[in-house]
């Protein structure tokens, strides 16, 4: 036997949320500097463990993964393929051969500043139109929501 339920005199539309507002411009900022980081042969998950790499000469895989809130397995895999590109360098101790290090080729060092122009240029293409006030004041919340969240993991795949 079927029952009527009583249909809610509205429902909320999706461009009412400010979650909707947020997913299209992440959508369209993202898909930009994606296609601007593959243009260098590299991928944005690529850049991310590129940009973490050039603060120092060497890294352990592990403390990257860590730090940027992926997997071991996910840094272990983009690793691998900058090595194979020859953007990056894994050394193992000689004492253990299980501990490893990472760091930049000469040609990885080479390309991490254009990559960082493209994404300043992201940056300036999408956000450019703020003030520097409204720029700091939006980050600024979108970080508050990060923090509240206690979200960890850094947004590259």
């Amino acid at each position: 036997m079927c029952r009527e339920v009583a249909m809610p005199d509205s429902v909320s539309g999706h461009e009412d949320h400010a979650g909707y507002w947020l997913r299209f411009v992440s959508n369209h900022v993202s898909h930009a500097f994606k296609l601007k980081v593959e243009e260098q042969g590299v991928t944005v998950a690529e850049w991310v463990v590129m940009r973490e790499m050039f603060n120092s000469k060497e890294a352990n895989p592990s403390q990257l993964a860590d730090k940027l809130g992926l997997t071991r397995g996910t840094v272990s895999k983009l690793i691998e393929r900058l090595c194979a590109k020859q953007l990056a360098l894994r050394s193992t101790s000689e004492g253990d051969r299980r501990f490893q290090t990472v760091g930049l080729t000469p040609a990885g060092r080479k390309l991490l500043p254009g990559l960082a122009r493209l994404a300043d240029e992201n940056d300036r293409e999408f956000f450019g139109h703020l003030t520097s006030e409204e720029k700091a004041t939006l980050v600024e919340q979108l970080r508050e929501i990060v923090r509240r969240n206690t979200w960890k993991d850094t947004p590259v795949l």
